[in-house]
């Protein structure tokens, strides 16, 4: 298997952001402007998502939260902060499961701990019977608007229009059938991390209550809430989004 791109910038203690579904690096662009004066910002393309396009994508959170520890673990990145969005809040926490010792802080961001992800915008099936039928062209198009309250018009809704231009219906697929199979409830209670849970007010993929599960069952956790932003608060307010980070990883 081919090695997954990961983008590494910066100097000092490793920051790792892992993008979620139909995302790629690119999508921390203004979080790796702001962290890379105090981190080493370390940020991976997942298997089949962005410039790991040519890596077989994989259908089972275990197994991308393996390959991602074992490339960092080529990269002698032992130790290191976590933050995971959507999608990649799912791997983040698997990885808090397989190998908590190396995660020095974790943030949970828009995610939560059941894949198949009740009072989504519509059932992750759904989602992929519309792929089927629609294809990967129209499911790029129609999704990511639901992240943003603004939508298309969105300032930011480009870099989620960039992530996706190497995504096969493959990668897709695979993807939404990971998350769907996915159930991290039942390990919440035995994540030792310091944690820290952010979450837009208006997001349309994950409601409060999955919120709310991260915050009453991971022992030491945190929550900010984001008012008047969607899934994607990175990239709708996104000084503010890393000024929150950058506090809770330096107190």
């Amino acid at each position: 298997m081919q090695d997954l791109y990961i983008g590494d910038v910066g100097k000092g203690f490793p920051l790792v952001l892992v993008h979620g579904f139909l995302g790629s690096s690119i999508i921390w662009g203004p979080q790796i402007k702001f962290f890379r004066k105090f981190y080493r910002v370390i940020t991976p393309d997942l298997p089949g998502f962005g410039k790991s396009n040519k890596v077989k994508s994989l259908n089972s959170i275990k197994l991308i939260s393996n390959l991602l520890l074992e490339s960092l673990k080529k990269k002698n990145i032992n130790k290191f902060h976590l933050l995971g969005h959507s999608m990649g809040g799912m791997i983040v926490q698997e990885i808090a499961k397989i190998s908590g010792h190396r995660i020095n802080k974790l943030i949970c961001f828009a995610t939560g701990p059941i894949g198949d992800i009740p009072g989504r915008f519509e059932p992750i099936n759904t989602s992929i019977e519309k792929l089927k039928i629609e294809g990967i062209k129209e499911q790029v198009k129609r999704i990511p608007k639901n992240w943003f309250v603004k939508g298309d018009k969105a300032k930011n809704y480009y870099l989620c229009e960039n992530a996706v231009k190497h995504i096969s219906e493959e990668t897709a697929l695979n993807a939404l059938i990971a998350m769907r199979d996915w159930n991290g409830l039942d390990n919440l209670k035995n994540i030792n991390n310091k944690t820290l849970i952010i979450w837009g007010d208006k997001d349309k993929s994950y409601n409060f209550e999955q919120i709310s599960l991260l915050k009453s069952n991971i022992p030491d956790s945190d929550i900010k809430i984001f008012k008047n932003c969607c899934h994607n608060v990175h990239l709708e307010k996104p000084e503010e989004f890393s000024e929150v980070v950058s506090d809770f990883l330096i107190n």
